[in-house]
C-alpha cells in the first residue's frame, strides 16, 4: 500500500510567491508544479509543448490553484526573456525558478552527430544558464531574493545506460553551476541556490561517502562559509 503524501502546507507555505517551472507540463515537472501550487504559489507552467502546458495549467486552475501557461524554448534567449517578463507582468515578481526542462534522446556515440549532441546540451545546460541569468537579474533588481532550483540526474554522477553521452555531459553542468553562479552575485542577492538531484540512489550511496570525504578536507569549512548551499 502506498503511504499517503504529506500535505504540502504542513511542510511549507508559499502564499503570495510566484514560481516558474520549466518543462512543467508533464512528468516530474507537473508534479513540481502541483506541489508548489498546493503550497499556495502562483505557478507558471513553462514548456515547449504549448498545448500540454495549457492543459496542465487548466488542470491546476480547475483544482482551485493559481496557474498560467507559457510556451518557451529554454535554449532561445528571446523566449526566456519573454517568459520572465510575462510572469512579472502577471504576478508582479518571480520568487522561485525550477530549471526542470530536459531531453534525453538515446543515441550511441558512434551514431551521434554534432547537431544531436548540441541539441541536448542547448536544452539541458544552456537553458539552465539562460533561465538562471534572467530570473537572477530580476531577483537582484527587485531586491527580494529568491530560490533557483536545478533538477539534475543520477547521470551527473555516473552513466545509467548506453546512448546518453550527450545527456550525461549536459547534466553535470546543472549540478555544478549553482556553486559558481552563486559567487557571481553573493554580495548583492539574498537568494540562495539549491541543486538537488532527483532520485534516492543519489542520497543513498556514493554522495554520502563523497560528503564524508569532503568534510574531512580543509576546504569544506571555507566552501560552506561562502555558499548558502550548506551541507548536501
Amino acid at each position: 500500500m502506498t503511504a499517503p503524501s504529506t500535505p504540502i502546507t504542513d511542510l511549507i507555505r508559499l502564499s503570495g510567491k510566484t514560481a516558474i517551472v520549466t518543462g512543467g507540463a508533464m512528468g516530474i515537472g507537473y508534479g513540481i508544479c502541483y506541489r508548489l501550487a498546493e503550497a499556495g504559489a502562483n505557478v507558471v507552467v513553462a514548456d515547449q509543448n504549448e498545448n500540454e502546458a495549457n492543459v496542465a495549467a487548466k488542470r491546476l486552475a480547475d483544482l482551485g490553484f493559481s496557474a498560467t501557461a507559457v510556451r518557451v524554448d529554454v535554449a532561445a534567449e528571446p523566449d526566456v526573456e519573454r517568459m520572465v517578463a510575462g510572469a512579472v507582468d502577471t504576478y508582479g515578481a518571480v520568487d522561485i525558478l525550477v530549471n526542470n526542462a530536459g531531453i534525453y534522446p538515446n543515441i550511441l556515440v558512434m551514431n551521434m552527430t554534432a547537431a544531436d549532441f548540441m541539441h541536448v546540451v542547448n536544452v539541458n545546460l544552456t537553458g539552465v544558464f539562460l533561465c538562471t541569468k534572467h530570473v537572477a537579474q530580476h531577483m537582484i533588481q527587485r531586491g527580494g531574493g529568491g530560490r533557483i532550483i536545478n533538477v539534475t540526474s543520477i547521470d551527473a554522477l555516473h552513466p545509467s545506460s548506453a546512448g546518453l553521452a550527450h545527456y550525461d555531459a549536459s547534466k553535470h553542468g546543472p549540478g555544478a553551476s549553482p556553486r559558481t553562479s552563486r559567487w557571481n552575485w553573493r554580495h548583492t542577492a539574498s537568494g540562495s541556490m539549491r541543486s538537488p538531484p532527483v532520485g534516492s540512489p543519489l542520497l543513498a550511496s556514493r554522495p554520502r561517502k563523497a560528503v564524508r570525504r569532503c568534510r574531512r578536507a580543509s576546504t569544506w569549512t571555507t566552501w560552506c562559509r561562502h555558499s548558502p548551499l550548506g551541507s548536501p
